[in-house]
C-alpha cells in the first residue's frame, strides 16, 4: 500500500527536475561563448605579432624589377637572389656582425654584474640598498633618448672618442638592471638552506656558489643574458648617439631607409628571426625533456 502523501511528496521533486537541466546548458554556453572569445583574441594577437615577421620572410624572396636593388612590396616573383647575394652590399656586412659582437660583449658584462647586484640586493644588508633598487627601475623605466643623451653628454665631458668602447659602456648600462631583475626574481624564492647544507657536509664558498648555488639560479641568469642581447642587438636610440665612426646594423638600416633599402636587409633580419625561433624550440625542448 502507498504511504499516505507519497505522491505529493515526489512532485516536487518531478518539477524541480526540468528546472535543473534547463540551468546546466546555460552555463555550459555561457562557458563556450567566452573560451570562443578568449580564443579568437589570441589569435589575433598572435596574427599581429607574427604577421609583420612572415611579410618580412616573404618579401627576402621578391624579385625586384627596378636598376637599383630596393625593398619593393609589389610581387615580382619567387627568387633566391638576393639570399645568395646577402654580403654584397658595402657596409651591410661589416655593421651586422658589428652587433653581433657587441651584442655578445654586452650579454657578458651585463650577465655577471647583473647577477652580483642581484645577489647583494637578496642576500645582504648594506647601506644604500633601497637607493640601488631605485636606481636599478628607474633606469628601465627612464625614456631611452633621456638616457642616451645623458651618455653622450658624459662622454664628450670626460672626452672619451665615440665608438666600440662607448657602444658598448651603454649597451652594458642599458641592459645590466634588466638582468639584475630578472635574478633578483629568480633568487626571491631560492632556499639558502641548501647553501648551509653544502657547507656542512664540507664545501667550501666557491664550491658551494659552482655547485649548488649556480644549477639552481641558472635559468633565471640565462633569461636575463637573452634579455641583455636582444637589447643590444635592437637598440637603435643610444647606439645612435655614441656610435660614432662605428655603426651597427640598426643605425645602418637607418641611414639606408633615406635613400632605399637594400633587400639584403630583410635577408638579415629573416636570418636574426629563424635562428632566434631555433633557440626558442630547442629551449622548450630541453626543457620538456628535463621535465
Amino acid at each position: 500500500m502507498t504511504p499516505p502523501g507519497a505522491g505529493r511528496a515526489a512532485s516536487p521533486g518531478v518539477a524541480a527536475a526540468p528546472i535543473r537541466a534547463r540551468r546546466v546548458p546555460l552555463r555550459a554556453r555561457g562557458k563556450r561563448w567566452t573560451g570562443l572569445v578568449l580564443s579568437v583574441y589570441s589569435w589575433l594577437v598572435i596574427a599581429y605579432l607574427v604577421i609583420p615577421i612572415a611579410v618580412m620572410v616573404l618579401y627576402s624572396f621578391n624579385q625586384i624589377t627596378t636598376a637599383l636593388p630596393q625593398v619593393s612590396f609589389a610581387w615580382n616573383g619567387f627568387t633566391l637572389q638576393w639570399w645568395r647575394q646577402w654580403s654584397e652590399i658595402p657596409g651591410l656586412t661589416e655593421s651586422f656582425w658589428l652587433s653581433i659582437r657587441l651584442a655578445a660583449l654586452s650579454m657578458l658584462f651585463a650577465t655577471v654584474c647583473g647577477t652580483l647586484i642581484a645577489l647583494a640586493l637578496v642576500r645582504y644588508r648594506f647601506v644604500g640598498k633601497a637607493a640601488t633598487e631605485q636606481v636599478l627601475f628607474a633606469n628601465i623605466a627612464a625614456p631611452e633618448i633621456v638616457t642616451a643623451a645623458s651618455l653622450l653628454s658624459f662622454f664628450v665631458t670626460i672626452n672619451v672618442a665615440r665608438g666600440f668602447l662607448t657602444l658598448l659602456l651603454s649597451h652594458v648600462a642599458l641592459s645590466v638592471a634588466y638582468v639584475a631583475v630578472t635574478v633578483r626574481a629568480r633568487l626571491s624564492g631560492f632556499d639558502w638552506s641548501v647553501e648551509e647544507a653544502a657547507q656542512d657536509l664540507g664545501a667550501g664558498p666557491w664550491t658551494t656558489f659552482q655547485k649548488v648555488t649556480l644549477p639552481l639560479i641558472f635559468p633565471g641568469i640565462l633569461a636575463g643574458g637573452l634579455m641583455a642581447f636582444v637589447l643590444s642587438v635592437d637598440d637603435f636610440v643610444t647606439s645612435n648617439f655614441v656610435s660614432g665612426a662605428s655603426v651597427p646594423f640598426p643605425v645602418w638600416v637607418y641611414g639606408a631607409t633615406r635613400i632605399g633599402t637594400p633587400p639584403q636587409v630583410l635577408v638579415f633580419g629573416s636570418g636574426i628571426f629563424i635562428v632566434g625561433f631555433l633557440i626558442a624550440i630547442t629551449s622548450v625542448v630541453l626543457a620538456r625533456k628535463k621535465a
